[in-house]
């Protein structure tokens, strides 16, 4: 059953990825066409961040898609953060993504010029930002529910991609009524954004790949669940790591030195059972035995 949830949950976090790749590669498309008809730096701006948004959505699902390949001889323990690797190269490819659009922003603060074609560039940064909320608010109740860190880093871009779209909707209407500074500013603001999406998406992918875990109501649970266990005389090592979206573990529980090879083995899996069905995400958990006596 949870194999089934794990396929089912990758699956749908493809789907809404891909779907993710070309709505936002056409309304980057768009919004670049018309900041070069309009003038508007923050309107160009919004544009190439919906192209890097599109490349953070083709880096999720290529990880995706990894995540779930059976192990190999070179890759003995599965391709599962090869996901966390994916969301970390899409964060620094962010950076540089941000420091290009501050650049282009500074420079037009300096020369600041009159917006052309004005309703239809506030047209189309109204219609990105409803369109980028709706597709961000989807793909974060689907990496919520499956616990899909690229997935969640993913929808967090594509939040901060829909309000970049209405703050450069209130740039560009404050310029329009002739603070002409204002579109440059927009697109400032939004280069900062992005800066701040990439620093939590390079600290949390960091943490996994480095075999951080720092979740104390998580470790009392599993404690609590083991220690509930009659035949379990106490616990030590209790260790956990993230794998991907996965959680694995192992510890060693203190049992009875006079139990059977038999019994102890029954302990074991019971344990084992019993917490991966009640911990969302456990992927595997090794438990040793060790006599108490």
């Amino acid at each position: 059953h949870g194999m089934l949830e794990e396929e089912t949950g990758f699956s749908k976090g493809e789907r809404i990825a891909r779907v993710s790749i070309i709505t936002l590669a056409a309304l980057g498309v768009i919004e670049i066409v018309f900041s070069q008809l309009s003038g508007s730096i923050v309107l160009f701006a919004d544009g190439v961040d919906s192209f890097s948004d599109a490349a953070v959505s083709f880096f999720v699902w290529m990880g995706l898609r990894f995540a779930l390949r059976r192990p190999s001889k070179r890759f003995q323990f599965g391709y599962y953060k090869v996901e966390s690797l994916t969301a970390l190269l899409t964060a620094v490819s962010l950076i540089a993504i941000a420091a290009y659009i501050m650049f282009r922003s500074y420079r037009s603060l300096l020369r600041p010029s009159t917006i052309n074609l004005a309703p239809y560039a506030l047209l189309v940064l109204f219609g990105a930002g409803t369109v980028s909320l709706y597709r961000a608010l989807q793909m974060r109740q689907i990496a919520n529910k499956y616990n899909i860190l690229s997935l969640k880093v993913d929808a967090q871009n594509s939040i901060k991609d829909a309000s970049a779209s209405f703050i450069a909707f209130i740039s560009v209407s404050a310029a329009v009524l002739g603070f002409k500074e204002a579109d440059a500013i927009g697109g400032i603001i939004v280069g900062i954004y992005i800066l701040t999406v990439s620093y939590v998406a390079i600290r949390e992918a960091s943490l996994v790949l480095l075999d951080a875990f720092h979740e104390p109501e998580l470790t009392h649970e599993i404690e609590a669940l083991i220690k509930s266990n009659p035949q379990v005389k106490g616990i030590t090592g209790l260790r956990l790591r993230r794998a991907g979206p996965f959680i694995v573990g192992q510890l060693k529980v203190m049992v009875d030195g006079d139990m059977t090879v038999r019994e102890m083995h029954r302990v074991l899996s019971e344990l084992e059972t019993s917490v991966k069905s009640r911990v969302a995400g456990l992927r595997s958990l090794t438990v040793e035995a060790v006599p108490a006596n």
